[in-house]
């Protein structure tokens, strides 16, 4: 259980996520975990939640799917969808994707759908709600860049959400480069 958190706006894209790592609903294992990082050389942002190697097996799928779509962050999540619902043994795997890049924003979720979302914020995860919340408020109602929301929401999330802790990581891609 986690909290990811993605926003955007012109100038940024900024992605944050939480390091707990939970053994079922009572036992904390590590403190510390990378749930987030940059894919395709950089250009992309991920996120995950659910089991750690349900959603490492489902990213290294998505990084295939970049490589073989020339970075089509939309046609890549696509054909991953498609695989999900055909291969019996991604059907298995219970996590979710956040992934972005400076054009797009996706949730790739655990039944294989996909969702762009409405607004320029997207949070997934045990504090998702918490999070996403914040961050609209955020993004909204202050002049603070993706960067600072993005910390500033996990933490809340972090405050309210026992799956979900302080030590926050946090990667931004200019979208003016």
């Amino acid at each position: 259980m986690t909290t990811i958190c993605v926003v955007r706006n012109d100038k940024q894209v900024a992605i944050a996520g939480d390091g707990q790592v939970t053994a079922g609903e009572k036992y904390i294992m590590k403190g510390n975990a990378q749930k987030i990082r940059r894919i395709y050389d950089g250009k992309v942002l991920s996120g995950f939640a659910g089991g750690v190697a349900d959603a490492v097996t489902l990213q290294d799928r998505f990084v295939e799917k970049l490589k073989k779509y020339g970075g089509d962050l939309r046609r890549s999540a696509v054909e991953l969808a498609q695989d999900w619902r055909k291969d019996q043994m991604l059907q298995k795997l219970e996590a979710m994707l956040i992934v972005a890049d400076k054009k797009d924003m996706l949730l790739v979720s655990g039944t294989g759908e996909i969702i762009q979302p409405e607004f320029d914020v997207l949070a997934i995860g045990s504090g998702g709600n918490f999070a996403q919340a914040s961050a609209m408020a955020l993004l909204d109602n202050t002049k603070l860049s993706p960067e600072k929301i993005v910390q500033k929401s996990v933490k809340i999330a972090s405050e309210i959400d026992i799956f979900t802790n302080s030590d926050i990581k946090v990667e931004v891609l200019d979208r003016n480069e």
